[in-house]
């Protein structure tokens, strides 16, 4: 196949949230293979001379946290609302032409930029130059409006129907998950190829000495736990079943938390900082410290990657409610780490029938669970079985050799090679 230029669009290419990682995973694989890659969203971490930023294509963008606040959780917009969509959408349009024309852009891939209706116009600018070019399109679906509650109570049902995601012949649809895959078939008649989130588990992670002193920079103590909750501090992530089993462990320990609150408000972090307070267990919110590159804070504190924690920590905790794949699972499993795992859907759909050892619990907290958490704690020789075991099945089944193989055959579907 002759190489390539590659166009990723979204909301954001920043930081350490799923997309973000994500779509670095596949540009690595298609930059190996030859190709080329370009970038257009409303924040960008990228190479500058590969992104073209647009400040309205992100979802903080004022003028269109304004329209998702008059589109959701309201039945009726008003002639003003949709005005307001259509001038935004259509300046949207041109920049993503621009961006096509100055990249000489040969395939598009939205990522979740028309899956999730977080900017309602830059889904349908994208979904409207699809369909004027027929330029070949992959677009990556993580997470779609119907598996959010806040979604559901809406004004913009005609626009969910016609670009999230649009039904177009020129596009190839991928999910993440095989309940995403069901969902999508039977809500909309698309069809699909399932790409799970991977690692790179061909290449072990390596440990220098740069986070040496993170149990020290967190306060911990020398025979003190460091438990890790490697994700946002929301809901969906069921945060107080992990304090309650540190609670129930009775070992010193601490509850560590990696990422801040992120989109969706701050009530819940003050929910877990009371319920932390309440149960007694230290609770430590660090992502001022966490971020997806070293550095210094602005007061000259050390800034360490999530990998530097996660190479630090006993255990990891993971209970969601819901997941659309679930990738510090996979991080736990990449670092080596035991790790509690709630059996929200698409674990016990897709991931747990593969093998993995697991503390598992089920939307609560049991003594099972915490007895078989203590007894891995206290015995080194039965987590290092564990984890070597989990491993080997995460480089079996979700490694980047996986990932290539499928984006070799998108990109042949796309051009008829």
């Amino acid at each position: 196949m002759t190489k390539k230029n590659i166009g990723f669009i979204s909301t954001r290419f920043a930081g350490t949230d799923g997309v973000s990682l994500e779509t670095g995973k596949w540009a690595r694989i298609f930059e190996s293979e030859g190709h080329s890659c370009f970038y257009m969203a409303g924040e960008l971490d990228r190479p500058p001379q590969r992104s073209f930023l647009v400040e309205e294509a992100h979802f903080k963008h004022p003028a269109i946290r304004e329209i998702f606040r008059k589109c959701f959780n309201v039945q009726r917009r008003s002639p003003s609302v949709t005005k307001e969509i259509c001038q935004i959408k259509d300046n949207l349009k041109e920049r993503i032409y621009e961006f096509i024309k100055v990249f000489k852009i040969d395939v598009l891939i939205p990522e979740n930029a028309i899956t999730i209706p977080l900017n309602i116009p830059l889904g349908l600018a994208i979904t409207e130059v699809i369909s004027e070019t027929g330029i070949p399109t992959i677009a990556h679906h993580h997470d779609f409006f119907w598996e959010r509650k806040r979604f559901l109570v809406n004004a913009v049902w005609e626009y969910l129907n016609m670009a999230f995601p649009p039904h177009l012949p020129s596009i190839h649809h991928v999910v993440i998950n095989s309940s995403a895959d069901n969902q999508l078939s039977l809500r909309t008649g698309i069809s699909a190829m399932i790409v799970p989130n991977v690692m790179d588990f061909d290449n072990p992670p390596s440990i220098d000495g740069y986070s040496s002193d993170i149990r020290e920079s967190l306060g911990l103590d020398e025979d003190e736990l460091l438990i890790l909750q490697p994700t946002r501090v929301v809901k969906r992530k069921g945060i107080e079943h992990s304090i309650e089993l540190v609670r129930r462990l009775n070992m010193k320990a601490k509850l560590v938390i990696s990422y801040a609150s992120g989109d969706e408000g701050h009530e819940y972090e003050k929910r877990v900082r009371e319920y932390s307070s309440m149960m007694n267990i230290n609770t430590l919110f660090v992502s001022e410290i966490i971020k997806s590159c070293r550095g210094k804070t602005d007061d000259g504190r050390k800034i360490y990657t999530p990998q530097d924690i996660y190479a630090h920590a006993d255990l990891v905790t993971y209970p969601s409610n819901f997941e659309g794949f679930g990738n510090a699972f996979l991080e736990a499993i990449y670092f080596r780490k035991p790790i509690v795992v709630n059996n929200y859907s698409i674990y016990a759909i897709d991931i747990k029938p593969k093998g993995f050892k697991v503390i598992e619990i089920n939307d609560y907290v049991n003594e099972d669970a915490v007895n078989l958490t203590r007894k891995i704690l206290k015995s080194p020789d039965l987590a290092k079985k564990i984890v070597e075991h989990n491993y080997k099945l995460g480089k079996r089944y979700y490694s980047c050799s996986i990932l290539k193989q499928k984006l070799k055959l998108l990109l042949e579907n796309c051009f008829g090679v």
